[in-house]
């Protein structure tokens, strides 16, 4: 929201006041309280009116510097509010000089100047960014008339954070517009608004600054930001109400400021390996029945493209009926029979629900004499007519609803349902009444975060914890732990292909581990060629859908190519699981995303900073989609030696690239120094990774180490493999579980045995085998 007129004047009913010194602070269990009136206390008489902030000073876990600041601290406690993990031993050094506080957490630290009231937040000796004299406000719309407020508009509070020279904002959750948010105004409000607007699904109130710090601002409700717009050289973030709570994260990088703001939301899950293979779906308003689902699945077998998973979208139950939980006996006339037939051809089965509940289901009056259903101040049920007519939305602030909605997902599990695709959640009404008494404003972005966590928990408690994963449209901060998220509805030609990427990697810049989109694009139907170049880059993301909206996405019905592109990539994925699993389970640890703008990951290459046409899918692959019918593609490596994944093409790095690629190609180019562990197994995506595993060695450096870790579907490591080059030799030394693993080099001669193993030598290939236990070798560089 902005308040300001130029850089001089206010919007006009707009009333602004800043704190001017720091009149007292004392230090209370490691909180640092300042009481900072919004004048300059010259004499006593100073003190006997206008407003006062208070703040206080704290810090969750280390690295992390979290500012409260209060006008009024008499209101009620609303709910609902994040949950913010903390760290009990977490040690802060508070120091109280004559002109300043310097409050340190780690090696993050604020520095208070207590004469102007200015906060200097650094890392080190490194300034990070700054409030500023005057930055932060309270702001109210109303006058003072014989001691009674007359309000207009509201009450808010505002801080504004420094922008160096130079400096660039990444985050605020999925957002379609340019990947760096310098001269954008952004409202933290779920909507429904598709992949083409400045509306988004998932808004989550945390940026991430290439100087290396977040933010994270503590308000599930409407947080309005300007990022450099407003005020140019200011990150401008604004709240209604009398207080502010805000998060500064530090980190030696990026990276780990993702790391230290996921260590306060929360890891996202680690989702099944099954989940990584290909979704097909019914798509939306199609036709379908149990011969359309066979259609579609058996196609599949007999082109020999690997399928793992099959989604019924909506119109599984009987139309206006949503949600009941009911198969449309009309066309399903035996469900778990059917599922039953379908999970024997190796098949896991995932269904669409929503947190609706429309007045012609069956559940409707069970929701209603219960109180299961979100009413309006008056006692009410809330209903409206979009979406589904007359429908209600569960209150999951009753538990007994929770229970209520979780026992009829239950039933489908026991059916044989695997997961659940939970559409919706951000079409939440304000002008309600929640069963726990929560803030309907704070509850319109918070609702998705129960709806998600309620459905994701009956599954571990059903499924088990290493089987849950949901396919999620809508999010809030901490919505990570519950993955997979996929983007919504985008429309199906280029445009939206690369708007759908800038959404994914935005979210992911906001500690979000794994996202998907829909291969194709969901409106509409696209051309044979926008189709096979959408699927080369839906297979080397995260997660990989084929839906649509009212047409199927089987490829046979664009042409014969689509077939061979989707069976190409399908099998390429299910081939690189080992190496893709082990960065999965990383981004469960450490919050770090498995698709990663490359500005995340080469934070000092000035080239990458903009970049939001290519990514890098996990450490050392990036992956350069086409986004053109003339088959051209231009993307950007960084320094070093690069190697084209499919054809073995090498590339020096540190420049652009310009080049065609036909529909079984796209860049997908390995790292220097990179070790890739390739599968036995192109026909599914969850195998034994361990099992005859190839480890390939992709130009290795001197006197630097490539290393690589393999894990079982369990998360546990079986193998980890070591190689160092020093001059023209090489030492490799792993140590791993039962099975065997082949390390494979080019122009390797005369390796030197020094414990375990074997090797072949095939052309100018070498095939080192090693076995489980410790293995060591020497070999020479020709």
């Amino acid at each position: 929201m902005k308040f300001s007129n130029g850089c001089w004047l206010n919007k006009p009913g707009y009333r602004v006041f800043s704190p001017q010194e720091v009149y007292s602070s004392k230090i209370e269990d490691d909180v640092l309280k300042l009481y900072a009136p919004c004048n300059k206390i010259n004499h006593r008489g100073d003190t006997l009116g206008g407003p006062v902030i208070t703040y206080k000073i704290s810090a969750p876990v280390e690295n992390v510097i979290r500012v409260r600041a209060y006008h009024f601290m008499g209101g009620q406690k609303r709910s609902p509010n994040f949950e913010i993990y903390k760290d009990k031993d977490v040690k802060v050094v508070i120091a109280n000089n004559e002109k300043d506080i310097v409050f340190k957490s780690g090696k993050l630290k604020a520095v208070i100047n207590k004469d102007l009231f200015q906060i200097d937040f650094y890392k080190g000796d490194k300034k990070l960014t700054s409030s500023r004299n005057k930055s932060l406000a309270y702001i109210n719309t109303y006058e003072e008339k014989d001691f009674l407020k007359v309000p207009e508009t509201g009450i808010f509070m505002r801080e504004q954070l420094q922008l160096s020279v130079g400096e660039l904002v990444y985050g605020l959750g999925e957002r379609f517009s340019p990947l760096v948010k310098n001269g954008q105004s952004i409202d933290i409000w779920n909507e429904d608004g598709g992949t083409s607007t400045e509306q988004a699904y998932k808004n989550i109130p945390f940026y991430i600054s290439n100087k290396g710090y977040g933010v994270f601002v503590n308000h599930p409700e409407k947080v309005s930001f300007e990022v450099g717009s407003e005020k140019v050289t200011k990150v401008q973030f604004s709240v209604e109400g009398e207080y502010l709570d805000y998060f500064i994260i530090g980190g030696e990088s990026m990276k780990e400021v993702i790391k230290n703001y996921t260590a306060l939301t929360g890891k996202p899950a680690l989702p099944p390996a099954w989940s990584f293979g290909l979704w097909l779906t019914t798509s939306f308003t199609t036709n379908y029945d149990e011969a359309t689902v066979n259609s579609f699945i058996d196609g599949m077998a007999e082109r020999d493209i690997p399928l793992r998973v099959f989604h019924f979208d909506c119109f599984w139950m009987k139309d206006f009926n949503w949600c009941n939980f009911e198969w449309d006996n009309r066309v399903f006339p035996e469900p778990k029979e059917m599922l039953g037939r379908l999970k024997a051809k190796g098949l896991k089965i995932c269904v669409w629900i929503n947190p609706y509940i429309a007045q012609e289901s069956k559940l409707f009056d069970e929701g209603v004499k219960n109180g299961y259903l979100i009413k309006k101040p008056n006692g009410d049920v809330w209903q409206w007519d979009m979406w589904q007519p007359a429908m209600g939305i569960v209150d999951f602030t009753n538990p007994a609803a929770c229970k209520w909605y979780s026992s009829k997902l239950k039933e489908l599990i026991d059916m044989g349902v695997d997961c659940f695709k939970t559409d919706f959640g951000e079409r939440i009404p304000t002008e309600v009444a929640y069963f726990d008494g929560s803030d309907p404003l704070k509850m319109h972005n918070y609702y998705t975060q129960i709806y998600n966590s309620v459905v994701f928990n009956t599954l571990k408690e059903n499924v088990g914890e290493d089987e849950a994963v949901l396919f999620a449209r809508s999010a809030t901060a901490g919505g990570q732990q519950f993955p997979v998220h996929w983007g919504g509805d985008c429309e199906a030609n280029y445009e939206s292909m690369a708007e759908s990427l800038r959404g994914g990697l935005s979210l992911c810049m906001s500690g979000f581990g794994f996202w998907s989109h829909d291969i194709g694009g969901f409106e509409s139907t696209s051309t044979a060629d926008v189709y096979k170049r959408w699927v080369a880059f839906g297979l080397l993301s995260s997660h990989s859908r084929l839906h649509g909206s009212n047409s199927y996405r089987v490829p046979w019905l664009y042409d014969d190519e689509a077939c061979d592109v989707v069976r190409f990539f399908t099998k390429l994925k299910c081939s690189i699981m080992p190496y893709l699993y082990n960065i999965a389970n990383n981004a469960s640890k450490t919050g770090i995303p498995t698709m990663r703008a490359m500005a995340l990951e080469f934070q000092d290459d000035l080239n990458c900073r903009y970049l939001d046409k290519q990514y890098m899918l996990g450490d050392s692959i990036l992956v350069a989609p086409i986004f053109n019918d003339e088959g051209e593609a231009n993307y950007y490596l960084p320094e070093g030696n690069w190697t084209n994944f499919i054809s073995g093409e090498k590339y020096e790095g540190g420049r652009w690239i310009r080049e065609k690629h036909g529909y079984l190609s796209v860049p997908m180019m390995v790292k220097e120094n990179s070790l890739i562990a390739v599968g036995c197994e192109n026909s599914k995506p969850d195998y034994n990774y361990r099992d005859n595993v190839s480890v390939l060695a992709y130009e290795l450096k001197d006197n630097c180490k490539a290393k690589t870790k393999i894990i079982d579907m369990k998360a546990n490591v079986v193998l980890e493999v070591e190689v160092l080059k020093k001059g023209n030799e090489i030492f490799v030394e792993s140590v791993g579980t039962d099975g065997t693993w082949n390390l494979l080099l080019k122009n390797i001669y005369n390796v030197e045995k020094v414990e375990g193993g074997e090797f072949i030598t095939e052309g100018e290939d070498t095939k080192i085998i090693l076995n489980s236990g410790v293995c060591k070798c020497k070999c020479y560089l020709r």
